[in-house]
């Protein structure tokens, strides 16, 4: 992202403010595992690319691999875009179906409405999506959470200090968010700095790169100036640019 602003003539600030932690000892993943060699899920929801191949790299060492995705072809998968729908077919799995643009909960609820399957597994990704797992139990839905990594802070979490700080003292134009975690992460530290973030947030214009970011901007008391046609980075830069060259 860094150079494709700066290909753009703007002289980015980059903190990185979000590393996956694998759960290595995943005993929920190996339940999951025996319960879907047991036929006993009828639906399984794919949130992410890298989770799903997380998930099964770390089942395809517990159980037999021909056992094991033989059960998955058998079991309605669902997945959410087009990143958890290519990790499936690297598995040789066609998936059921894929939740069309911008691809949030929202989505994934409207293929489970227009279907019969009610016991369903949910991989998950860093944190439940309390909103997809609401709407599931609204369905009427039997929901087992599967969780595969979890996000935490960087190590280094200087860069992001200092962010904080500069927005916190209006040292910015603009801010661009590409995932809700990175807006909870930035408050975590401004609060251990005790600097008021959310303040010099709105005074900034914020970039945010999908629907789900907007929410989580929303909930915050924020809106975004920018937000792409297409849940993608590039969009993302590319619309971002044209908004700041005629503001």
């Amino acid at each position: 992202m860094e150079e494709l602003l700066r290909r753009q003539g703007f002289e980015p600030f980059v903190a990185p403010s979000v590393r996956e932690v694998g759960l290595e000892a995943n005993p929920t993943a190996v339940v999951f595992g025996e319960s879907l060699i047991r036929n006993e899920f009828e639906a399984v929801i794919c949130l992410t690319g890298v989770g799903v191949r997380q998930l099964f790299t770390l089942l395809k060492s517990r159980f037999d691999e021909t056992e094991l995705l033989g059960a998955l072809k058998r079991t309605t998968t669902i997945a959410r875009g087009p990143k958890p729908s290519a990790a499936l077919r690297e598995l040789g799995v066609q998936p059921t179906a894929i939740a069309p643009d911008p691809a949030t909960y929202r989505e994934v609820l409207a293929i489970l409405a227009s279907r019969l399957e009610r016991r369903v597994a949910v991989q998950e990704y860093g944190r439940p999506d309390q909103r997809l797992l609401g709407g599931l139990a609204e369905l009427g839905c039997q929901v087992t959470q599967v969780p595969v990594y979890q996000w935490a802070l960087p190590e280094d979490i200087k860069p992001l200090q200092e962010a904080a700080r500069r927005i916190a003292a209006g040292d910015a134009e603009a801010v661009l968010f590409t995932s809700s975690v990175q807006l909870d992460h930035l408050q975590q530290i401004a609060a251990e700095l005790g600097v008021d973030v959310l303040a010099g947030l709105a005074k900034l214009k914020i970039a945010s790169i999908g629907p789900t970011m907007t929410e989580a901007l929303r909930a915050a008391g924020l809106e975004p100036a920018v937000e792409p046609s297409t849940s993608k980075l590039g969009f993302l830069i590319h619309e971002f640019t044209a908004f700041m060259k005629k503001a």
